[in-house]
């Protein structure tokens, strides 16, 4: 693998492979590997609350056989008690790695341009690159296969979906994105997805109407309307995608055995409502389980490579 784990673009489809074959390790044993990183310490920035993304990180660190260190936001107050490179280049003399979750995502460029050790992306408002390996390695577990799968993303064009842009047509799934005007994923990702994704032979979609794009799908994927950052445009939202909300009716457009996803937290009765997301079909607790056994395989790749 590349130093850090920034974005999944820079990742490439044997990367991504080999990591998920290092999870179904990770996954069957957990203590597998349980003394490797022994001896080396993760500090976690956190600009932004967190659940799944602070707790798995933690908790793998340690079955792993590492350390952790929590650094909250008015610890560093990164960027403004200190520069961002003054930040890295002072932890990169006491810890082995660093897991950023920021806004900004030019702030996870300059920790790991300045950073001697690797950095990896817990979340930015441009990519959630370890949600999106979660995710796509849930849909294989679940349907064995990538090929010939088409995955829906009903919501809002944001982090998630510029990941999931990225890893779907990095590993051949077609992906229809179905978003409200003006809340599209981000058009320089959507245009490279399209071409990682015509050599991969699958397609990428843009569809305005939600039903046309889960028409068939094997997996609808939703997130909710307002990010952290965006609680002042909640209500305006609210009702720009009022028709975009998965619920019995959009699911039933859908395979059979669809898969419902959510990265979590959702706002039920928003984006998704409780019958769908409590559902058969619902995979989201897989999807949170998946984060530790995906990111212990990223910090063994990233932190101690010699593992094999």
């Amino acid at each position: 693998m590349t130093k850090d784990l920034v974005s999944i673009k820079d990742l490439s489809k044997a990367e991504i492979e080999e990591l998920f074959k290092l999870t179904d390790q990770l996954k069957k044993n957990k203590n597998k590997f349980s003394e490797v990183l022994a001896g080396k310490t993760l500090a976690l920035i956190f600009q932004k609350p967190s659940n799944r993304t602070r707790v798995s990180f933690e908790v793998g660190m340690f079955q792993l056989g590492g350390n952790s260190l929590y650094l909250a936001p008015n610890e560093i107050n990164l960027g403004v008690r200190e520069s961002i490179a003054d930040v890295a280049k002072t932890l990169s003399r006491y810890v082995d790695g660093i897991v950023l979750r920021t806004f900004e995502h030019k702030n996870c460029l300059e920790m790991a341009k300045g950073a001697g050790i690797p950095v990896i992306n817990g979340l930015s408002d441009f990519s959630h690159p370890c949600q999106a390996l979660a995710d796509l390695y849930t849909v294989k577990e679940k349907l064995k296969t990538f090929k010939g799968v088409t995955l829906a993303y009903v919501g809002d064009g944001n982090n998630v979906c510029n990941s999931l842009l990225f890893i779907c047509a990095k590993l051949g799934v077609n992906m229809n994105v179905s978003s409200p005007k003006g809340y599209e994923p981000d058009s320089t990702v959507l245009k490279d997805a399209k071409v990682i994704a015509k050599t991969a032979g699958s397609l990428i979609n843009l569809l305005s109407d939600p039903l046309l794009a889960v028409k068939n799908a094997d997996v609808i994927y939703t997130d909710v309307w307002a990010s952290m950052g965006q609680e002042e445009e909640a209500k305006e939202r609210k009702e720009a995608f009022k028709d975009f909300q998965v619920n019995k009716d959009l699911m039933k457009l859908a395979k059979k055995d669809v898969l419902i996803m959510h990265c979590l937290p959702a706002h039920r009765g928003e984006e998704i409502t409780d019958d769908v997301l409590d559902s058969r079909n619902a995979v989201v607790f897989d999807q949170a389980e998946n984060r530790l056994h995906v990111q212990k395989a990223i910090l063994i790749r990233l932190l101690n490579n010699r593992c094999q």
